[in-house]
Formats: C-alpha cells, sequence, structure tokens
C-alpha cells in the first residue's frame, strides 16, 4: 500500500482526505490549522508538524490549496514538498492554477527526479464529500497510472489529459463554461419568473432539452431559496479562476468576450452586502441592474 499525504483541509481538500482515509488509504495530512487534522487522525490518519514531515513519510503527495501564491510556497519554498521529496515520489497538484504555475512545478520536479501531475477537480464540495469528483490530470502516464488507484478513491471521472500543464488547461476551460452557464442560467431563472413560469417546471423541462446544463441544476434551486450566503462554492474563487483565464486569454491574443463578461458580472456581484456569496447570486446584481433600468 502507497503511503499518501495530503496538504490543505478546505473546503475540498477535506472531503477529498476524508475519502481517502475511509476507504483505507495510508493517509499522511498537514494542515495549518492543526485543529482540522483531528477528524482525520481519530479515523486512522497520521498529521505532521510540517510539509516536510509529511514528504518524508510519503510516497504520493497531494495538495488542494486556495491560491498560485500557495500552491509554488507548498511544492517549491524553502521548505516546501521539493525540498524534502526522494527521487521517484509522485506529487500531485489538485488546485486550479494557471498553465505556468503548473508547468514550473513540472519542470522543478525534474531536477530531483520527482513525478509531477497536475490534477484540478470538478464537482465542488458535493463531489469532495461523496468521492464523486471529475479529475483532470496532465503530466507522465506511468506517473499518472501509478497515482490512478488513489484518485479512484476520489473520483468516478478520472482522464489523463496529455502533457504537463493539460490537466491545468482542461480545468480552465471547464471554468470558463462553469461561470458563462451560471450566468445564462440565472439570466434564465429571471425571464422566468416574469413570465410567471413555476421554476421548478423550468428545471424539469430543462433537464431533458437543448437549454440545460450541470448550472442550471445546481444554480436555479439556490436562486429558488435565496439562500446566497456562506456558500462552498463562494464567488471570489469563480473570480480567481476567470482572472486567470482572462490573463491567459490575452498572452494568448485570443479575445473571451462572454467569459470577460462574466468576470465583470461577477465582480460587481462581489460588491455587494453578502457574505461568502454563492456564484448563484450573480442573479441579484442582474435584477439590481433591470430594476435600474426600470425593466
Amino acid at each position: 500500500m502507497s503511503k499518501v499525504g495530503f496538504v490543505g483541509l478546505g473546503n475540498m481538500g477535506s472531503g477529498m482526505a476524508n475519502n481517502l482515509v475511509e476507504k483505507g488509504a495510508y493517509l499522511n495530512v498537514f494542515t495549518r490549522s492543526k485543529s482540522k487534522m483531528v477528524p482525520f487522525v481519530e479515523k486512522g490518519a497520521f498529521s505532521h508538524e510540517s510539509i516536510q514531515s509529511l514528504t518524508n513519510d510519503s510516497e504520493i503527495i497531494l495538495a488542494c490549496l486556495p491560491s498560485i501564491e500557495t500552491s509554488i510556497e507548498v511544492f517549491l519554498g524553502k521548505n516546501g514538498i521539493l525540498s524534502a521529496a526522494k527521487p521517484g515520489t509522485i506529487i500531485v497538484d489538485h488546485s486550479t492554477v494557471d498553465v505556468e504555475t503548473s508547468k514550473l512545478i513540472w519542470e522543478k520536479s525534474l531536477d530531483k527526479n520527482v513525478y509531477f501531475i497536475d490534477a484540478p477537480i470538478s464537482g465542488g464540495p458535493v463531489g469532495a464529500n461523496e468521492g464523486t469528483l471529475t479529475i483532470m490530470c496532465g503530466g507522465d502516464s506511468i506517473a499518472f497510472e501509478k497515482a490512478k488507484p488513489i484518485f479512484n478513491k476520489m473520483g468516478t471521472t478520472i482522464a489523463h489529459m496529455g502533457g504537463p500543464g493539460t490537466g491545468t488547461s482542461m480545468k480552465i476551460v471547464n471554468q470558463l463554461l462553469t461561470s458563462v452557464n451560471t450566468v445564462a442560467a440565472m439570466e434564465a431563472a429571471i425571464l422566468a419568473d416574469k413570465c410567471g413560469i413555476d421554476l421548478n417546471s423550468v428545471i424539469k423541462i430543462l433537464s431533458k432539452s437543448f437549454g440545460g446544463s450541470r448550472m442550471v441544476e445546481r444554480n436555479m434551486p439556490i436562486y429558488m431559496k435565496k439562500k446566497y450566503e456562506n456558500s462552498p462554492a463562494p464567488i471570489r474563487n469563480i473570480i480567481k479562476d476567470l482572472k486567470i483565464i482572462s490573463e491567459m486569454s490575452n498572452r494568448m491574443n485570443s479575445d473571451l468576450p462572454l467569459t470577460n463578461l462574466s468576470l465583470d458580472l461577477f465582480e460587481e456581484t462581489n460588491k455587494l452586502d453578502i457574505d461568502e456569496p454563492d456564484i448563484a447570486s450573480v442573479a441579484i446584481y442582474i435584477n439590481k441592474s433591470l430594476k435600474e433600468k426600470g425593466v
């Protein structure tokens, strides 16, 4: 049995790590908040005082982190994973970062004969908790096959997309559609509302029609309940991702008008007085704009 290390026990990482320990993995955990490690230790995992300690006792190391800066620090920092990783170790970044960051970590890993896989995830906290994530992987195919049994404990759709950075590229494509489809779904909900159509019927019909999408299924119920606050999928995360996409498109001299419009709408929504607003709360800003125009 491979010794697995997991760094980062946030909204996504906690569910992922929980599936690993509950499905029999030998699991080492580290996060800066020591109290977050206690439930995993109670289930049989081993807590560590540092990333280096975890790395020394792990053959496959997974990390799920909140930002590009944190990924660089955890993987490449003075006391990061690569500072202690032994040759042959497989290290995996499940975070949503830019392609340049994934390729940088991969290049630095080569210097130490360590395998790096960029493996961002989709499915949200529900998918992380239920072990039904989609995991998109880029990097060495042999390392991917070795790590796949671990991925299978956390997700149901596991794909090797190609060389270094392709997993991250696939996640960027996914986030583009997530953002644009969320805005479109909320516009549709508002229009249906104004037409006096029961939204439960709207969801049912769209689930069998060309206009349906996962974002309709996810976001329309939130719109109906008006429960936008303290979301496990807050707008700040999609804004981070959209900025990554925008910077990437600029470097490629590629215009993405719907993506840029979505970013503007989410940024304006994030200025509203809502605590950790859900991505579906973009409906509030759209409605607000319509009222200001007298619609």
